[in-house]
């Protein structure tokens, strides 16, 4: 049987007169088979949205909404406190916005996933994970929710009957927990290693955790962010290695 495995990255991350025809979008989104579009709060606007909505539809692949605190100076890496119910608004909010967009071009969204500080947020607090997933249970049931293995939003999500995707990070470390050991800024790192590390998690269910230690891993997606430096080289590595070991890339 060959194995079959999504490839992710965020897409759509600009401001103002931005465009994707001038950044790195058009030359990731051929590798990957799924892209999470920015929404509006911490990066994009509707013109990039819509931009990379057709850009995904040209190259086949699944679009995402990707929903982040209201955080345009911090790029929503910073976490803000807010109501849960606030913050369920604020990313249904998100959805609506792409999903008009992608109904404007003849497009099914795909899959929801939130972004940065409020997806670190679900995966920790559960009050909010919960009203999150029984709002898209109602408003969005066929969306898969990209997540964390065993987090909160992962919990609650199988609760609720919503579809999860797991993801591994192939661009971030894990720790001996099984962790992703997350970093404000992450430097360059080296494509035929990423890709071996990709190649490990996906033939043996394995990741060397920063302590040296080999740890497993079960995942259903591979993600690698787009603002990582090198990014493109690194996304163009790990597809190379995947369909050079016959593991076929296609969304869930």
């Amino acid at each position: 049987m060959t194995l079959t495995i999504d490839l992710n990255s965020d897409m759509g991350e600009g401001f103002g007169a931005w465009s994707v025809g001038d950044g790195i979008d058009p030359d990731i989104m051929p590798f990957i088979s799924s892209a999470n579009i920015a929404a509006g709060f911490h990066a994009g606007d509707p013109s990039i949205m819509i931009e990379t909505l057709r850009l995904a539809s040209r190259h086949g692949v699944c679009i995402g909404v990707h929903p982040g605190f209201r955080d345009l100076v911090g790029f929503g890496r910073r976490h803000i406190s807010a109501p849960a119910d606030e913050l369920v608004n604020d990313a249904l909010y998100q959805l609506g916005a792409l999903r008009e967009l992608a109904h404007l071009e003849g497009l099914k969204m795909h899959h929801f996933k939130l972004h940065g500080a409020l997806f670190m947020h679900a995966a920790r607090d559960k009050e909010f994970a919960e009203k999150l997933t029984s709002a898209l249970a109602i408003v969005a049931p066929d969306l898969y929710i990209y997540c964390l293995a065993d987090s909160a939003i992962d919990n609650a999500a199988k609760s609720f009957g919503l579809q999860r995707i797991h993801e591994f990070y192939a661009d971030r470390d894990y720790d001996d927990e099984g962790n992703i050991v997350f970093v404000r800024k992450v430097n360059r790192l080296d494509p035929e290693m990423v890709a071996k590390k990709v190649l490990l998690a996906c033939q043996d269910n394995e990741v060397e955790a920063v302590s040296g230690k080999l740890i497993k891993v079960k995942f259903d997606s591979i993600c690698i962010h787009s603002d990582t430096p090198g990014a493109l080289s690194l996304i163009k590595a790990v597809r190379i290695a995947l369909d050079n070991a016959g593991i076929k890339v296609a969304a869930p």
